[in-house]
């Protein structure tokens, strides 16, 4: 209770109704009129997670009280630094060296309530604060577009006096909203064929904020789906079918490739074992009637350029290929007796 607050007590305790004189019905009519305007209370709102300032100037001392909490925070002459009497508040309640405003900072919705702020610089002077804390609306659903109707219904998350609006152009078409915050707000719209040009809006609202969401136009003028969608459908469908038609197309491909390249593989495998062909070589002992020719010039030539024929010259049991060549051609041509 202030100090002028008691004065208007006193005078109205001491002087009686008969015995007050002009200037005293005057004192007490101005204490009267002083009270009414010192507990006034003021209407405000913070949103969650800002900061909120309490606009009563505290130059060099005063007390900011809360709710039944009395004092939370005092300032004084010579006190600088943390000011805060109460832990709730720790970190987040100051006294702004600009403007002189306490100022709570990262609002919670459990910080509402009424806040005093005592001025004492002078005469002491108390401002009353009911501060109310909001959340940010949130961005209202539209629901896809019921085609049988021509339809859509737009809700909003609830939360404290929050209120959703359907809208033609500025017109308010609809509005609500629920107290019982379980139950979330929504809003039907059917567009009519007639107003189809108009432009449609579903707007969420709280006393901090809003939030606006244009309603789409899912039906033509006649009431039936909109060209355009069909086509969008029409479209997509055919895109999806060439993409299903092009992946199989490359996955028969691949395997064909990959089925001829294992045919390919075996064909030459099988050309290589058919076109190497191992011959053996078999010695063959020299008969009786086999003389050694020294008289033939062929055989001569070839004796002296081939380095098998010096090697048989070393054993002359050792048959060459060459010799059984040469004797097989030998035979052939009548110059050589075989029997």
């Amino acid at each position: 209770m202030t100090r002028s607050h008691h004065q208007c007590n006193e005078l109205e305790r001491i002087l009686p109704a008969k015995t007050l004189r002009p200037e005293s019905i005057l004192s007490i009519i101005l204490c009267a009129s002083q009270q009414t305007v010192q507990s006034e209370t003021q209407q405000v709102k913070g949103i969650v997670g800002q900061s909120f300032s309490f606009q009563e100037r505290v130059i060099k001392t005063g007390n900011l009280l809360y709710g039944d909490l009395d004092s939370i925070a005092n300032v004084y002459p010579g006190r600088e630094g943390k000011i805060t009497l109460e832990k709730r508040f720790e970190n987040r309640l100051h006294l702004n060296n600009v403007t002189r405003y306490f100022t709570l900072s990262d609002l919670h919705i459990d910080d509402a309530g009424v806040y005093t702020v005592e001025n004492t610089d002078e005469e002491k002077k108390t401002t009353k604060f009911e501060l109310t804390v909001y959340n940010v609306v949130s961005k209202p659903p539209v629901t896809e577009c019921d085609r049988s109707s021509c339809s859509v219904v737009c809700s909003v998350d609830n939360e404290k006096e929050v209120t959703l609006t359907l809208y033609r152009g500025e017109e308010i078409l609809n509005q609500t909203s629920s107290p019982d915050l379980t139950t979330d707000p929504s809003l039907h719209l059917e567009v009519e064929g007639k107003n189809y040009n108009s432009t449609y809006s579903c707007v969420a609202s709280n006393p901090v904020s809003n939030e606006t969401v244009l309603v789409p136009k899912c039906c033509s003028e006649d009431g039936h789906p909109n060209d355009a969608d069909s086509e969008g459908m029409t479209l997509g469908m055919v895109i999806a079918v060439i993409c299903v038609l092009v992946a199989s197309g490359l996955v028969g491909l691949a395997i064909y490739l990959r089925k001829r390249g294992n045919e390919h593989s075996q064909d030459s495998s099988e050309r290589v074992q058919v076109d190497i062909e191992y011959a053996t070589i078999i010695p063959k002992k020299r008969t009786d009637n086999q003389e050694e020719r020294t008289d033939i010039p062929e055989l001569e030539s070839h004796r002296t350029d081939i380095p098998e024929l010096e090697s048989r010259r070393d054993n002359p049991n050792l048959t060459s290929v060459y010799d059984i060549l040469l004797l097989h051609r030998m035979a052939a041509s009548g110059d050589v007796d075989t029997a």
